[in-house]
């Protein structure tokens, strides 16, 4: 069965070049047959093999802050001709290893876990796999909120995954799988500034914040110091 590859682009946060490293690092470590979809408003620069769809319909609320909500528009009741799972990866991730596993998994939704909140069950949206179509709820839920969304939900990930809980599917990846650069590779102070990151045997290396892979890569230089980061060149082995 042909697997769904998804992601989603919006804005000038991200230029193509980051969807393009993207579908790059699945096509190296996805050997079965599938389709890469890039949902955007803005399909300059993209290379072939790359397959665009319009964004999915979403009422923005411009009181809540964080764009990051729109990713709920992919649990709209269609998405495209796209039919049974997606996997859905945000563009600055490193793909590390084989992505078979994200599919084999068993599960109606799975999400990495959090490590930000170790004692609450939020997930990391970076890598999540949902039946397309299945949960249309969970953006009319969103809608019906409105602004007070913010009182109990800091961000568009933790809405989701309570709404996953509340409905007895929310579950995680394997802790292995997916790793973060800050939480899981950069050395402690003062280590920081004498030892590279370290090179985790992951699947999918996952940047939130300060660095992106790019700034990694180059070396980078957090406030006061305790974030400073080697230039991380075995990035280069991944992050084509």
């Amino acid at each position: 069965m042909e697997k769904n590859v998804i992601c989603i682009k919006w804005g000038t946060k991200f230029g193509a070049e980051y969807v393009n490293r993207l579908y790059k690092m699945v096509k190296k470590n996805l050997k079965l047959p599938f389709r890469f979809v890039c949902f955007t408003d803005d399909t300059n620069g993209l290379i072939d093999g790359i397959e665009t769809m319009e964004l999915p319909p979403y009422e923005d609320n411009p009181n809540i802050g964080d764009k990051g909500w729109r990713k709920l528009s992919l649990f709209s009741s269609e998405l495209g001709d796209l039919k049974g799972n997606a996997l859905f990866l945000d563009l600055d991730i490193v793909i590390m290893q084989n992505l078979e596993p994200f599919f084999e998994e068993e599960g109606d939704f799975l999400i990495v876990k959090d490590w930000d909140f170790p004692d609450d069950i939020i997930g990391n949206s970076s890598v999540f796999r949902f039946k397309i179509g299945a949960h249309p709820e969970v953006l009319e839920n969103f809608y019906n909120l409105g602004n007070t969304i913010r009182c109990d939900y800091k961000n568009e990930q933790a809405f989701l995954s309570y709404q996953m809980h509340e409905k007895g599917i929310l579950k995680y990846w394997n802790l292995d799988w997916c790793v973060s650069f800050k939480r899981n590779c950069l050395r402690t102070f003062p280590l920081n500034f004498f030892m590279l990151p370290k090179e985790p045997k992951a699947k999918i290396l996952v940047f939130h914040g300060r660095p992106t892979p790019e700034q990694a890569r180059k070396g980078y230089m957090g406030k006061g110091g305790l974030r400073y980061v080697k230039p991380t060149k075995w990035l280069d082995k991944y992050w084509e």
